[in-house]
């Protein structure tokens, strides 16, 4: 039952994690389009910049989507565990894109700033740009929330990735009025860009190696096992020295509890069994429990 429900809810954030990473793909395609189109015609740094920007949220949801295909592989001899932490390896490359694209921009801005590069910027720069702001910050809350129902790390490490985009593009908006008080503009925009850029990539990178190194369980974990074992037995368990390990959808949970000494082995096995039960149908986790004696 347990391999059956892990298999359906594994399904499950799948379909989700496909469906935003191929909307996404598509609709950044689109946008890097038109503001690279905007981009050229006006010569601004900034929106190129912001264009390329807009690219690398479509290799992102590639990863996005590859992440989702690996981590929906069933488990097997060499990962007994399952594949659940390609997403988290995804979240890592998404960084890693944002971290390279920030250089490339910073780069351009530089040379644009020393060389006293002007830009002229137009209507058509303004309406790209508030359609850009729009748009991104759509697709933003459409990742936020299926990151939310998949519990995916690569999900929300998209979805940052879109905020991130409609934030430069309102700094780009604002930086268009300035830009006929100050020749600078464009280039200290572009430079702010990808300074938001590198802040997300390191952000996303943080989140994931901290998921991938292993984290403390969180302090409501154990009211929540406390209440599950509560479902069971009147005895006072004392849980503790709990180990977490997630492997996306799938959860490993061991710790360790205190029984009367003279239980029986078949009693505790029985006891033990059921309340591992209930911490699955209670919290989706596969749990292992050491049991110890109490203290007469």
């Amino acid at each position: 039952m347990q391999v059956t429900d892990y298999q359906n809810r594994a399904k499950k954030n799948t379909r989700i994690a496909y469906l935003e990473g191929w909307v996404s793909f598509g609709v950044n395609l689109f946008l890097f389009a038109l503001k690279l189109w905007a981009g050229m015609v006006t010569g601004s740094v900034a929106i190129v910049a912001d264009a390329w920007h807009t690219l690398s949220d479509s290799l992102s949801s590639v990863v996005v989507i590859f992440g989702a295909r690996v981590s929906a592989k069933p488990p097997d001899d060499e990962h007994p565990f399952g594949h659940g932490r390609a997403e988290l390896i995804a979240s890592v490359l998404i960084a890693a894109l944002l971290g390279f694209v920030a250089y490339e921009f910073i780069a351009e801005s530089i040379k644009k700033i020393s060389e006293h590069v002007a830009t002229d910027f137009g209507t058509i720069a303004i309406v790209v740009t508030i359609i850009s702001i729009i748009v991104k910050e759509g697709l933003a809350q459409y990742a936020f929330g299926a990151a939310r129902k998949t519990n995916y790390s690569s999900l929300r490490a998209d979805g940052w990735h879109h905020r991130t985009d409609a934030i430069s593009s309102v700094i780009i908006l604002v930086g268009i009025f300035l830009g006929k008080y100050f020749w600078w503009i464009d280039g200290v925009m572009g430079i702010l860009v990808a300074v938001m850029i590198l802040w997300a990539g390191y952000t996303i990178l943080k989140q994931a190696i901290s998921r991938l190194l292993g984290e403390a369980p969180h302090p409501d974990l154990v009211h929540h096992l406390t209440a599950s074992a509560d479902k069971i037995t009147t005895l006072d368990l004392r849980i503790h020295h709990i180990h977490l390990h997630e492997y996306g959808d799938h959860k490993e949970l061991t710790f360790h509890v205190k029984l009367p000494p003279k239980m029986t082995v078949e009693e505790a096995h029985d006891l033990i069994e059921k309340v591992e039960n209930q911490i699955w149908d209670d919290l989706g986790m596969a749990a292992t429990i050491h049991m110890e004696p109490r203290p007469q």
